[in-house]
């Protein structure tokens, strides 16, 4: 299938060619991932939306970016195109609010293909307010699932929606800024940058 491009696109496509060369087995597919870039304080941003939601938002240094994307690509049996659609404008609009203090809580439909266990963790992750932490140890806790630990720990790793499914609340026992896959100077940039946008300073380790 040929698609036209807007300038833009072209260039995100051009810049970021290594994502189009994982395409090749879904060029066919009625389902589309819509891929773009979105610019932040921290860097640039990648962000993927279906028609049923946003599905991808991901710092562009994240260790393993291809193998997430290439593994979201075949849970949707989707091809992927450079560009937008109303999910991925409105994720730049409210991760623009969000760096401006704005924001505290998104509302862009969410589209998080997973089993049982992955959806009941990322809703976990999506109770931790704004300005707040929780350890592993108290996530487990409050999934009542106090001996998955590390399989929460890790089904948190697997979360691809940065900062809107908020898997940078969660940190190490001793306060440690531990397991983010763009880098803990980031974790902390974006703990600290809550802690001073949000009236409440409870459950801060660091």
């Amino acid at each position: 299938m040929n698609t036209v491009l807007k300038p833009e696109d072209q260039i995100f496509a051009e810049r970021y060619s290594w994502i189009f060369k994982i395409n090749s087995d879904y060029a066919d597919s009625d389902s589309v991932l819509y891929m773009t870039e979105i610019a932040t304080p921290l860097g640039p941003m990648l962000a993927g939306a279906t028609l049923q939601g946003l599905c991808l938002l991901e710092f562009a240094n994240r260790i393993r970016l291809e193998k997430e994307i290439a593994d979201l690509r075949n849970l949707l049996k989707a091809r992927i195109i450079p560009g937008r659609n109303q999910y991925s404008e409105q994720a730049e609009t409210e991760l623009g609010e969000y760096f401006q203090g704005l924001r505290k809580t998104f509302s862009v439909s969410l589209h998080t293909p997973g089993n049982d266990f992955a959806q009941a963790v990322w809703q976990s992750l999506l109770q931790i307010p704004y300005g707040q932490t929780c350890t592993y140890k108290e996530q487990a806790e409050r999934m009542n699932n106090p001996k998955a630990i590390r399989a929460i720990a890790s089904t948190n790793g697997r979360n691809r929606l940065a900062i809107i499914i908020p898997c940078h609340r969660v940190i190490g026992s001793n306060g440690t800024m531990t397991g983010y896959a763009a880098g803990t100077d980031k974790k902390k940039w974006l703990l600290m940058f809550e802690r001073s946008n949000s009236i409440s300073k409870e459950n801060l380790l660091f």
